[in-house]
This record gives structure tokens, C-alpha cells and sequence, in this order.
């Protein structure tokens, strides 16, 4: 059975790897909160902020990922590998 993907499963995925590379960009940004100085109230509150968003992200993806593999009988393990493949590494508009 080939795997059947739709274009909400890979937004869904999209959204929550682009609220970890927020995560991610506000860590490179603001440096370890234990270094010296620290992080600002601020800078705790973003990131923060930013972290809920990453979770309630993924949580929404794993969720729509279990729900279309048991309402279509796939595999939820290779169907949660082909969104990742298909949003994270996909192929060019040519077929290449």
C-alpha cells in the first residue's frame, strides 16, 4: 500500500518545524541563560512563548498523523516518515 499523504498533514508539519526553528533561532540569539547576565524577563518570556507554540505544534501534527493513519489503515510509523521527507527533504517540481 502506498502511503497517502495530504496537504494538511504537511502543513501541519510545516508549522511545527517552523515554531522549532523560532526556538531555535531565539537560542542562538539570546546565548545560554547561564551565562553571565543570564536571560532578561523578556527574553525568558519569548522563549517560553516560542517553546509552547514547538509543542502545541508537534502535539497537533502527531495527533493528525495518528488520526489519518487509522482512518486510512496505514502504517502510522511510515506515514509520519513520509511527512517528515516530503515537508523536511522534499523533491523538485521536475521529479529528480
Amino acid at each position: 500500500m502506498a502511503i497517502e499523504l495530504n496537504d494538511d498533514l504537511l502543513a501541519l508539519r510545516q508549522a511545527a518545524d517552523d515554531a522549532h526553528a523560532e526556538v531555535r533561532r531565539l537560542q542562538e540569539e539570546y546565548g545560554k541563560p547561564t551565562q553571565e547576565g543570564g536571560w532578561t524577563e523578556e527574553q525568558h518570556t519569548a522563549w517560553n512563548v516560542a517553546v509552547e507554540a514547538w509543542r502545541d505544534r508537534a502535539a497537533e501534527v502527531q495527533d493528525a498523523i495518528a488520526d489519518h493513519a487509522k482512518a486510512t489503515g496505514q502504517d502510522r510509523g511510515k506515514l509520519e516518515a513520509a511527512v517528515n521527507a516530503a515537508v523536511r527533504h522534499p523533491k523538485p517540481a521536475d521529479g529528480s
